[in-house]
């Protein structure tokens, strides 16, 4: 995953701050428990975001207790105690790591030291979750045939990685899984994949990777892009934003959810908008 999927902290009340960042320090350690302690470098506030949502969804509760971290070993750190759900996204998450550095590879010549790193963790991700492995390559490799065709519908490259995060939803989730929290969860996985390609725009066209938005609009940079484009480009976010709302609204969600509310009404459209005006596209993680 990329990271983008933080809270917008203006509006983010302090409790859901401190569940956010003992979330965080939570997946963090549960992930060098399962897939070892180098895997620990690539967790990403991606994955964190889907631990709260999916903890609420699937009604599992959230215990925070005061303990000790090998990356912090002098003051004990509020740390969401670990959990069935919380290993397999750890997993999840040193998957998803290794394959987005080999699309690195292959796409920009770069990555192969991280890629590296991760090959144990990816066995022992694999070992424990070889289902979810399998759902993650195969929609990779979609992906993959997409960009490689010069695809030039940005909403269709995209489709692979939000029926991805939609599937890794459904695997997580099991009985609780419905339409809607499949529905909330592509259009997440989407929107992920359309802002990365829109921030990477001008290093992209630079290097001569492919990106969705230069085959289909061809600008010579972002910022002409978004000047003479920008309403086609709103238009697709908000496409997804509106269904991501609609969505929202049938999911049941069995604790207080204004955390991933954030994330999703606010956060996602606030970070979307720093890319468009080419500001920092990633605010400063949460320290609290």
């Amino acid at each position: 995953m990329f990271g983008y999927l933080q809270p917008d902290l203006p509006y983010l009340y302090v409790k859901d701050g401190l569940l956010y960042r003992s979330l965080y320090c939570g997946l963090c350690k549960s992930i060098g428990k399962s897939c070892g302690q180098r895997a620990r470098f690539a967790l990403s506030y991606d994955l964190t975001f889907l631990s709260a949502l999916l903890h609420n969804i699937a009604g599992e509760d959230v215990t925070v207790t005061k303990q000790h971290c090998v990356l912090h070993p002098f003051a004990k750190r509020r740390m969401a105690q670990d959990d069935d759900l919380t290993r397999t996204l750890a997993c999840l998450n040193t998957v998803l790591a290794y394959y987005k550095a080999a699309d690195d590879v292959a796409d920009e010549h770069r990555g192969r030291g991280r890629r590296l790193l991760l090959k144990k963790g990816l066995r022992r991700a694999r070992k424990l979750h070889p289902e979810a492995e399998r759902i993650v390559r195969r929609h990779m490799e979609a992906l993959l045939k997409l960009e490689k065709a010069a695809c030039s519908v940005p909403e269709q490259a995209a489709d692979p990685f939000g029926q991805m995060v939609a599937d890794l939803s459904d695997y997580c989730l099991g009985e609780k899984a419905t339409e809607d929290t499949r529905g909330l969860c592509y259009g997440i996985g989407k929107w992920i994949y359309l802002v990365d390609a829109l921030d990477d725009y001008d290093k992209d066209k630079k290097k001569g990777s492919y990106n969705p938005f230069r085959s289909a609009y061809g600008a010579e940079s972002r910022e002409r892009l978004v000047q003479e484009n920008g309403e086609e480009i709103d238009f697709i976010f908000a496409g997804v934003f509106a269904l991501n709302a609609e969505h929202l609204r049938g999911i049941r969600f069995y604790f207080n959810h204004d955390l991933t509310d954030n994330v999703i009404l606010r956060g996602m459209p606030a970070a979307t908008k720093r890319v468009k005006c080419g500001c920092k596209a990633k605010p400063e993680p949460i320290r609290l």
